[in-house]
């Protein structure tokens, strides 16, 4: 479904990306786990067209994207929850998940789809008219995934969904990543630094330093593995 090929990605001089190359295949949830400054969001901006490639070719669906505007790439198939959530915080629940569906023209379906997501998520029902940003973090993690998921990703890129979150919401999160991609079918590019939880969930790993992918395997051999138990996993 994904691949990125030689990937060099900088911002301004300073090169962030350096040769990366990995593949996400359809119905997978795929998790890149890295130390801070990595690369790891870098990797996610180059495939949402947010800090294009210097070089190399990034393909989705058979089509290169290196060129693409961002929001051609949501209308493709691509979504992404960024790091920190970013919802709208003045707009309401509803509108922020409005936000999510822009591109859309498919009324029914966006009605049948604000139902799923309140589904997955019914305290954004109970707050649908409550202003984003007077949410807790963790009702604005659930609301940034449930705007993503509003544009109907056939892939969905989760920017550290764990962050600042409280454990009993984190694993909640985690959950519904397993059930998003088991009921919908929907391929996930999962980057956490909660390397245990991210490949617990993931079926294939990449491990990456310095802006190089330094590992690749199966999820379960990437949690069996010493070296990333001893860096990542405080094992």
């Amino acid at each position: 479904m994904l691949s990125l090929n030689d990937i060099h990605t900088y911002y301004g001089n300073i090169q962030a990306l350096k040769g990366v190359s990995l593949e996400v295949k359809e119905g997978e949830i795929i998790s890149l786990i890295g130390a801070n400054g990595a690369g790891k969001t870098t990797t996610l901006m180059s495939i949402s067209g947010i800090a294009p490639p210097r070089s190399g070719d990034i393909r989705f669906m058979g089509e290169s994207i290196n060129r693409v505007n961002p929001n051609q790439i949501v209308s493709m198939g691509i979504s992404q929850v960024p790091e920190g959530r970013r919802i709208f915080p003045y707009l309401t629940v509803l509108e922020n998940l409005d936000m999510g569906a822009f591109l859309r023209k498919d009324a029914e379906k966006i009605k049948s789809d604000l139902d799923y997501v309140f589904g997955l998520f019914p305290i954004l029902e109970e707050r649908r008219n409550q202003p984003g940003g007077t949410l807790s973090g963790g009702e604005q993690q659930m609301l940034a995934i449930s705007r993503a998921l509003m544009a109907r990703p056939r892939l969905l890129l989760l920017d550290e969904p764990s962050l600042g979150l409280a454990p009993l919401v984190v694993k909640q999160i985690f959950e519904i990543i397993k059930k998003i991609n088991i009921e919908n079918g929907t391929t996930i590019f999962l980057v956490e630094q909660n390397a245990n939880l991210a490949l617990k969930v993931a079926h294939r790993g990449y491990v990456m330093e310095n802006g190089r992918i330094s590992l690749a395997d199966s999820a379960e051999n990437l949690l069996a593995n010493e070296a990333v138990k001893k860096a990542y996993l405080g094992i």
